[in-house]
């Protein structure tokens, strides 16, 4: 039977791999491989993957970094890049198999939906879906899953500060583009109820036109996180 190598980037995610221990046994427990990559935590991240059962391995904190430490370290032909606060849905296994059964189809995500049920998420999850269906970016959110393959053909993940799933994207879609699955996964919006809605849509959308016009990620990075 094949099997998923899950690779999951964290810096001080206590309490989300808590929240998703059901889910990472449950992982485990069919015989997929789940390889947590800290990047330096100060809380017990790495000790509570470890006693789920998970590979922890260790890493400079930078996600495309991360990932990649992650995806050298994995076994299965099957890649999926999950973040630490984003739930799969029932069928995700089902949908990523089904998807990467297709001929020519090397790599995909998913559909992206928010803890919050208010209106303003619902409408912020469907402008995220479509524009990636458009344009075949994928971002960390959508959690993408890829030929074992096709990510060390494509070169993997680089070692950017920010735009690492970007930047992965557009090399990707020389091979092909994604496949889009309706199935929806749920991640947090803590992020965004943190900061403001209107503010992190503004200065997304900022950093992405930044990035367009040749900022290097080093001076986007320094402007996202110096919120």
């Amino acid at each position: 039977m094949q099997q998923i190598s899950f690779v999951v980037p964290v810096l001080n995610e206590q309490d989300n791999l808590i929240n998703q221990e059901a889910l990472l046994k449950s992982l485990l427990h069919k015989g997929h491989e789940v390889i947590i990559v800290d990047g330096g935590s100060t809380d017990n991240s790495s000790e509570i993957a470890v006693n789920i059962g998970c590979k922890c391995i260790s890493s400079i904190a930078s996600r495309g970094l991360q990932q990649h430490a992650g995806a050298k370290e994995s076994s299965n032909n099957i890649l999926v890049f999950l973040h630490a606060d984003t739930m799969l849905p029932s069928y995700g296994i089902k949908n990523i198999f089904d998807a990467l059964d297709r001929p020519n189809i090397h790599w995909g995500r998913f559909s992206v939906s928010f803890t919050s049920q208010k209106l303003v998420f619902k409408i912020i999850a469907w402008f995220m879906n479509v524009r990636s269906c458009l344009t075949g970016i994928v971002t960390g959110d959508h959690v993408l899953f890829i030929k074992r393959e096709a990510y060390f053909k494509s070169g993997g993940f680089s070692d950017i500060p920010i735009m690492e799933d970007v930047e992965f994207s557009k090399r990707l879609k020389k091979y092909s583009r994604p496949v889009c699955i309706a199935s929806k996964v749920i991640t947090s919006s803590r992020k965004w109820e943190k900061h403001g809605v209107i503010k992190t849509i503004v200065l997304m959308w900022r950093l992405r036109l930044l990035y367009f016009f040749g900022v290097p990620a080093k001076t986007i990075a320094t402007q996202y996180y110096s919120r």
